[in-house]
């Protein structure tokens, strides 16, 4: 694709208010790949109007047509998938062959579940004398990550317009290629314009001024726990409505009596999969303190399964993170750890290439639940093993943090494995390795966020409530 120099608003390709602009840098060879403009608060202003215009004639459209156009969007990004796993590997830096089965692959089939969604949900019921109709909330503000572009963008997007919203999008600066190529395929699909609008920028500047427009109605960021609570506070001033996705310290607990070997397996290729740049990842592995030495060496073992280098090359399992300042945060983890008493039993804080921002795959044995890289959320290839008592104290660990995203157990039985997922504190659990559903609920407890995305919770995020008494 060949970057556009402007802005995606009412339908087109439109000059940015003002000169400055950001630079797309490839983080696996740190060479300049593209760039584009740095939106301003003006910038933002035309596309809230434009999103604003066009809300009452999309929120008019019966929910079986806004479905069929989310569902020509789905078929755009099919047709375009090999693009958009290519872009999204020079501009994260994933291997190519995660890129267009997760990074392409997922996004696809979200956008397919809310073409469905759209024409099945039920947005009118009766309940007593009343008839209670859910109407779309109005203009949405998306901020979108870095770490998952095309996903978060499609998991926003999606139920927005399955709702009848009209959307406003803010991309991470670091992957704005892959926004662009989106805007590319809603353009392609036929949705009215106004309907999308993409304007590139800075968190601080555009972010902010999407954030705190008056035009906008509910505000749906994923991101950091730290921008979260800014978000959050400036909306709350506003009496606006937010869906935050936020950080996450997620417990990968091994029962004794599991299959060790595949928990471990499995946990590691969590943290390692996205080079660890994933909020829900199973950071945090906790075993009985009887079978801590043994899940340690399979966990080395694992790990040295994981090569990095090339992202084009087919035998790379793992990229670099995202830029030189997350490069750096994550190595200064490391040190943590080490300073701190975990003992490091892989990889390290040494670069495993001359060039681009990689981190070889780290794994610390015998790390306590006080310990920083416990408690912080890393964003990078570092594994915790944590040792327990029992169940009790697996459960004190599992749920001592801030955070309450993700989670996993592994039991000799689901029965067991479920009996502890219900005491564990977070939004979501993987019994004995159980995959992602598209369709379930995706949000975190305490200052993991607030809402869900997904499926029809995630459909009702975007949704108001009326009721009409008779």
């Amino acid at each position: 694709m060949k970057a556009h120099d402007g802005m995606y608003i009412g339908g087109e390709w439109r000059p940015a208010a003002g000169r400055e602009r950001i630079e797309v840098v490839n983080p696996a060879d740190e060479k300049i790949i593209g760039g584009v403009p740095a939106g301003t608060a003006e910038d933002v202003d035309e596309a809230v109007r434009a999103a604003r215009a066009a809300f009452p004639g999309w929120a008019a459209t019966p929910p079986a047509e806004r479905g069929a156009l989310i569902g020509a969007l789905r078929d755009v990004l099919i047709a375009r998938k090999r693009e958009i796993a290519e872009t999204i590997t020079a501009e994260l830096g994933c291997p190519l062959g995660f890129s267009e089965m997760i990074h392409a692959g997922a996004p696809i089939g979200v956008a397919s579940s809310f073409a469905e969604l759209a024409a099945s949900y039920a947005f009118e019921e009766r309940i007593g004398n009343s008839t209670v109709l859910l109407e779309p909330v109005g203009v949405v503000g998306a901020i979108t990550p870095w770490n998952y572009p095309l996903h978060q963008i499609v998991a926003k997007v999606a139920p927005a317009l399955a709702a009848g919203c009209t959307l406003v999008l803010k991309p991470a600066e670091e992957t704005p290629l892959t926004a662009q190529l989106f805007a590319e395929a809603v353009h392609e699909a036929g949705i009215p314009a106004g309907v999308f609008n993409l304007v590139t920028g800075t968190g601080p500047v555009a972010g902010q001024a999407l954030a705190a427009h008056e035009g906008v109605d509910l505000v749906s960021f994923t991101g950091s726990t730290a921008v979260g609570k800014q978000i959050g506070a400036t909306a709350g001033a506003a009496v606006k409505r937010v869906a935050l996705e936020l950080g996450g310290k997620s417990a990968n607990v091994i029962l004794p009596g599991a299959d060790l070997a595949k928990a471990v397996e499995v946990g590691v290729g969590h943290v390692m999969n996205n080079s660890g740049q994933s909020c829900n990842a199973l950071t945090r592995m906790l075993v009985h303190r009887d079978q801590h030495e043994e899940a340690v060496s399979l966990a080395a073992a694992a790990v040295a399964a994981y090569p990095s280098g090339d992202p084009l090359d087919a035998a790379t399992r793992i990229g670099p993170v995202i830029n030189a300042k997350q490069r750096d945060r994550v190595r200064g983890y490391i040190v943590k750890g080490v300073e701190e008493g975990a003992r490091l039993v892989a990889g390290g804080p040494d670069a495993p290439h001359e060039r681009g921002y990689f981190i070889a795959p780290t794994v610390f044995a015998d790390v306590t639940p006080e310990m920083t890289i416990a408690q912080e959320e890393i964003f990078g290839p570092v594994l915790s093993i944590l040792p327990y008592e029992d169940e009790d104290d697996a459960l004190r660990i599992a749920n001592g943090t801030v955070y309450g995203l993700g989670g996993a157990v592994w039991a000799a039985d689901q029965e067991t494995a479920v009996a502890f997922a219900r005491r564990m504190d977070t939004g979501q659990v993987d019994i004995n390795g159980g995959r992602f559903n598209l369709l379930a609920p995706f949000g975190g407890y305490k200052q993991s966020g607030v809402g869900r995305e997904l499926g029809p919770h995630g459909l009702a995020e975007y949704l108001q409530t009326k009721s009409l008494q008779f």
